[in-house]
């Protein structure tokens, strides 16, 4: 077991309504925070709700391969209620962005499921072909064809031939892996890992990297909370992620109060309402992760 004891405290708290009053905004991640994918999780909906009601505004930021304005109709049909929050930002806005901003080519190869993800090209001055033999100058990846029952893995050898091309890619959602109901789904971000991993090159646009973080301080001001020089420790960035929330939280300047079960919840015991504090101190620790905060589950009270 690694030695822990110079490693930054990480306060278990039980309320967010303990240290609200801190902070003048929150970021908030989505999948694992405020629902499973399948299910709302009220408390956490209500608390986001107070926030605003006493503090001031809430900006999702989700991983999501897609634009913004398809969200909402999205958690609609999950339960999510909409006056838990003020904006939206996604990795799907993020790509867009890079790709309106980057020299990538004209010809896009699009790895990943139809389901939904089509609205992410949609007025983007690109050809899009699902045909990895076609031409192209890029990959954007959104995840496996289905994510139901692939793997990361089962991309090698398809991969072996893009990297030969010398094709790089976009990865229009960073998450490993994701919440659907009571199931751990592979995401976008194992795919591109793999495809570093076999000496190919990948960008992202979502949480921990760059693009989605300009995109919430641009919405965080047309929301009236500036800040001077860069100065974003009054902004709480809220999510269950340890390879991307709390990281790009850390790298903008942000506290972070980690939810301990989300998607690491196995990592801290048997009981995901009461996480194990050794194990959690021990796996910041292992992980080179420090969040100012953790709770089991996002709640006010």
């Amino acid at each position: 077991m690694p030695d822990t004891s110079s490693s930054p405290t990480t306060d278990l708290i039980s309320s967010l309504g303990d240290i609200a009053s801190s902070y003048d905004a929150i970021l908030c991640d989505v999948w694992g925070v405020i629902h499973n994918g399948q299910q709302p999780h009220h408390a956490a909906c209500a608390a986001l709700k107070t926030f605003r009601e006493q503090h001031g505004p809430v900006v999702l930021v989700s991983n999501a391969p897609r634009p913004a304005d398809g969200i909402p109709g999205q958690l609609a049909q999950i339960g999510v209620p909409d006056d838990s929050w003020d904006a939206i930002v996604t990795s799907g806005d993020g790509t867009r962005m890079m790709v309106r901003e980057g020299s990538y080519g004209p010809r896009c190869f699009h790895l990943g499921p139809d389901r939904g993800d089509h609205s992410l090209f949609e007025g983007m001055d690109i050809v899009r072909s699902r045909d990895p033999e076609e031409e192209a100058d890029f990959i954007i990846c959104t995840g496996p064809w289905d994510d139901e029952t692939e793997t990361a893995e089962d991309y090698r050898d398809l991969f072996s031939g893009l990297i030969e091309r010398k094709l790089p890619m976009i990865c229009a959602n960073p998450d490993l892996v994701v919440e659907r109901g009571p199931r751990l789904i592979t995401c976008a971000g194992s795919l591109a890992k793999l495809y570093e991993d076999m000496g190919g090159v990948a960008e992202y646009s979502g949480k921990p990297h760059p693009p989605i973080y300009r995109l919430a301080r641009e919405m965080l001001g047309t929301l009236g909370v500036q800040r001077a020089e860069g100065n974003w420790s009054k902004v709480l960035f809220i999510g269950d992620g340890l390879p991307t929330d709390i990281p790009g939280a850390k790298a903008q300047g942000m506290d972070a109060l980690f939810v301990t079960a989300g998607i690491h919840a196995k990592e801290f015991g048997d009981n995901p309402d009461a996480p194990d504090e050794a194990l959690l101190k021990t796996t910041m620790a292992q992980r080179g992760v420090s969040p100012r905060y953790a709770i089991p589950r996002l709640a006010w009270a």
